[in-house]
């Protein structure tokens, strides 16, 4: 076995404390998957020396663990339904318990960038060069090869409108007899078209379906029942009886025989049930081929290439060829490659895509920059500090992908009651079958296999497989019309029980971007002139903020004035020159430039306006403070009524912001929350997340931004605003797409209708068999002469799945 000693690997739930492993495998106390330890952590760590066991029990699992040794940048796989808690795969397929198409896992270390020609597509190569066919520098590759959930979705997809082509024909023939007006048997003879029948039904069990029958197969030899196994037994039951009916009718009693001779067929349920559960399929395939889109839209944002500077010159090289302390050239627009600090040149830098606030921040020399964000209209130069998996894009992505693969499934309530309904069923209709075999009168194995299949018919679980979906189906639709969008339908079933929800400021409760908020003279100006010089002078800023004072102004229609000689004083504000006076608009640094002060009523009154979470500038015109301009990010208008109603519910509501304290207080207290931090980074709402889970408590996050990301994963219930990134969209079980939180209040009034109504389904589903088997088994026989036919099993069996499609649909009036 290959050794790993440049690596080191812990346990994430930590058994025994924070001892170390210098083997890639398994967790010897709880059998979760080691995770690579990074050169931080690990110092953080007490370091043990493992014993004999631990390497043995790295060897016995290095097959099934895709720890592999190999290194970490082998793809890996996992279950979206979790059957074996986080164990990965090494190879794509499906499930060996559930039978579930695997998912993959997204890695930062799987980046790798292709350059190809503009020109001559087909010249590729994976490094950064010239097309040897014409010259043109070559370009990083856009084009994304399909996923595995995306190949596994389409292949799902065209079995089932196959599947959907030849079961409404074989529906259409089976039911003719209820339709007046139609007479096939003046076509042909009923035999001939149940051999139509049979000709139709059966690609859609052998090709459309097969993988189903596979998996109930698996579920039977692993002892494991759940919902293939009844799928399997039911409709196969159907498809054999029809089959054996279809070549052998003689051997049947006389009261399941036509005048001609002809056994009642099943093929069409077989048929229409398989096409509902292959669209079932679908449905959840196509969902699944979207779970990882977050952590690839993460990884979007890091540049394939970034510019290096070596003596003097600048050259573009690969991402993943940058080392710590390069020097790198970083120019107007593009995104920052690596973390790292700023060596030459000053930037105004986009972060918002990390930290969730809309003001864009100004850097210096020696100020950090963060992977991924944007810079703004200048160039500069920076020193890699953190590059791979160390920055903190990578680490966000890294607890975006854990927080995927932790999430319990909707389907375990059912999957436990199909578990003990199936081995009952299997059970009663093999005691069927040997009660009328051995006691039954002759023909007795007719008997015998005719009543153990009406037994299997009845309980084929087609209301079972709807119960939950159908009621999903509606209840989500509903919730789309009310602007609440639910990705993950568990969302629903966790929704009813949370009892702490975690929001964000920017986006969340406020409007998510910068507008004027305030402006008042100080001296003998008038209000609006105060606003109106404020905005001239801003009006050639590139600052987003000077964006916000225009725009303001034009609100107010002001004209904007012509000023000379403007002058952008970086860190401080602008200046320029109007009716030969200088005139300034900035932060109390530029007062300093002015020689300018402020009495002290007046620094009162600042003060008053930042607590309330309000930037403050500067008007300066020579050396007297005319007046002051606010900018804020405003609290939205529905925000203090839907968390009022939540913490009527009985949710308390805590916020996490990345803004200052002074701003946060201010949001707090006019808001009155139950608790709030600031200055979090995303790790920090992760962590507080992940300890209210551990206290008990059932966590819902609403969030708008990348860095929102982790947390929302992470909760039991992610809710992004629609207005927000489409990250924190992607990570989210639930968005609201009017960016309101009153939608979460709907979410949650509508997560309890939608459970309620699924146990109802559940009752309907199960009620006509608890009624019909007993009868189907030939209870009744003894005192009343009365067999259940498999015809009337079959009207039962569609009964029970009207009255679930009937009450799922309820959910509209609601």
């Amino acid at each position: 076995m290959e050794t790993t000693s440049q690596k080191h690997f812990a346990c994430p739930m930590h058994c025994e404390g924070n001892k170390i492993y210098y083997n890639a495998g398994s967790c010897p106390v709880c059998n979760m998957n080691l995770i690579t330890v990074g050169k931080l952590e690990k110092e953080d760590l007490v370091s043990q020396v493992p014993d004999k066991q631990d390497n043995m029990h790295s060897h016995d699992h290095r097959h099934s663990l895709t720890s592999s040794n190999k290194g970490t940048t082998q793809d890996k796989y996992f279950c979206p339904m979790h059957c074996e808690g986080n164990k990965t795969y090494e190879k794509p397929g499906d499930c060996p318990k559930c039978g579930m198409h695997l998912n993959k896992v997204e890695s930062v270390s799987a980046i790798k960038s292709i350059y190809t020609c503009p020109m001559h597509p087909e010249v590729k190569q994976d490094h950064p060069g010239d097309c040897t066919k014409c010259g043109m520098t070559l370009v990083p590759e856009k084009g994304v090869e399909s996923s595995e959930e995306e190949k596994a979705y389409k292949k799902m997809a065209r079995k089932f409108f196959v599947a959907l082509a030849l079961s409404i024909p074989v529906f259409f023939i089976a039911m003719s007899d209820l339709i007046p007006f139609v007479n096939l048997e003046s076509i042909a003879s009923k035999k001939i078209w149940s051999w139509v029948q049979f000709i139709l039904a059966t690609p859609v069990v052998f090709y459309s379906s097969w993988d189903f029958f596979k998996r109930g197969w698996s579920s039977i030899i692993r002892w494991s029942p759940n919902m293939w196994t009844l799928i399997s037994i039911g409709v196969g039951s159907a498809y054999v009886f029809s089959v054996f009916a279809l070549l052998f009718p003689s051997v049947f009693p006389a009261q399941f025989q036509d005048s001609n001779g002809n056994v009642h067929l099943y093929f069409e349920a077989a048929a229409v049930i398989l096409t509902l559960v292959l669209l079932g399929q679908v449905l959840e395939l196509r969902a699944h081929s979207k779970t990882n889109s977050a952590i690839k839209a993460l990884l979007g944002l890091v540049p394939p290439v970034a510019r290096i500077i070596r003596n003097g010159v600048e050259e573009e090289i690969p991402l993943e060829e940058v080392k710590a302390g390069d020097l790198l050239k970083v120019k107007p627009g593009e995104k920052i490659p690596v973390d790292g600090v700023i060596f030459k040149g000053d930037a105004i830098i986009d972060e918002s895509m990390i930290s969730g606030e809309p003001m864009p921040v100004e850097k210096s020399k020696d100020d950090n920059i963060i992977a991924g964000t944007i810079n703004g209209k200048t160039a500069f130069e920076m020193k890699a500090v953190k590059v791979g998996s160390d920055t903190l894009l990578a680490q966000i992505i890294e607890m975006v992908n854990q927080a995927s693969r932790s999430r319990a499934p909707i389907q375990k309530l059912a999957d436990t009651v199909a578990k003990y309904f199936v081995q009952i069923v299997i059970s009663i209709a093999i005691i069927t079958f040997a009660v009328w075999a051995i006691w039954g009168p002759d023909p007795a194995y007719v008997y015998a296999f005719v009543n153990a299949v009406a037994v299997l018919i009845i309980a084929c679980p087609c209301a079972l497989g709807l119960a939950t979906p159908m009621s999903i189906m509606v209840g989500t639709g509903r919730g789309a019309q009310s602007g609440v969008l639910v990705k993950d339908a568990s969302a629903l079933e966790e929704m009813n029980k949370v009892d702490v929800l975690i929001i964000d400021k920017t986006g969340t409760i406020t409007e998510g971007k910068p507008s004027l908020n305030g402006f008042k003279s100080l001296g003998e100006l008038s209000d609006l002139e105060i606003l109106q010089l404020a905005a001239s002078v801003d009006s050639n800023s590139e600052h987003p903020l000077a964006d916000a004072i225009v725009a303001g102004a034009k609100a107010y229609k002001q004209k904007l004035l012509t000023l000379d000689k403007f002058e952008s004083v970086t860190g401080k504000g602008v200046q320029a020159i109007y009716k030969k006076q200088k005139i300034g608009l900035g932060n109390h640094r530029l007062l300093e430039d002015f020689n300018a002060d402020l009495s002290d009523n007046n620094k009162e009154l600042v003060k008053d306006w930042q607590l309330s979470g309000q930037t403050v500038m500067y008007l300066v015109i020579d050396k007297k403070v005319e007046g002051i301009v606010s900018v804020s990010d405003k609290i939205k208008q529905s925000s203090a009524t839907a968390i009022k109603k939540l913490q009527a519910m009985g949710i308390k509501v805590h916020m996490l912001t990345g803004d200052n304290q002074y701003t946060a207080i201010a949001v707090a207290d006019n808001l009155h929350l139950d608790g709030f931090i600031a200055d979090c980074l995303p790790e920090d709402k992760y962590k507080k997340v992940k300890e209210l889970q551990e206290q008990g408590h059932i966590v819902a996050m609403a969030g708008d931004g990348i860095n929102d990301a982790p947390a929302l994963e992470q909760a039991n219930v992610g809710i992004a605003m629609g207005t927000g990134t489409d990250i924190a969209m992607q990570s989210a079980e639930i968005t609201l797409v009017k960016g309101d939180l009153v939608g979460i209040v709907r979410a949650r009034d509508l997560s309890q209708k939608v459970m309620r109504n699924i146990k109802q389904n559940l009752f309907f589903a199960f009620i006509y068999n608890a009624l019909g088997v007993p009868v189907a088994a030939g209870i009744l026989y003894p005192f009343f002469g009365i067999l259940l036919s498999p015809i009337i099993a079959a009207a039962a069996m569609s009964f029970s799945s009207v009255s679930v499609i009937t009450n799922a649909l309820r959910l509209k009036r609601k």
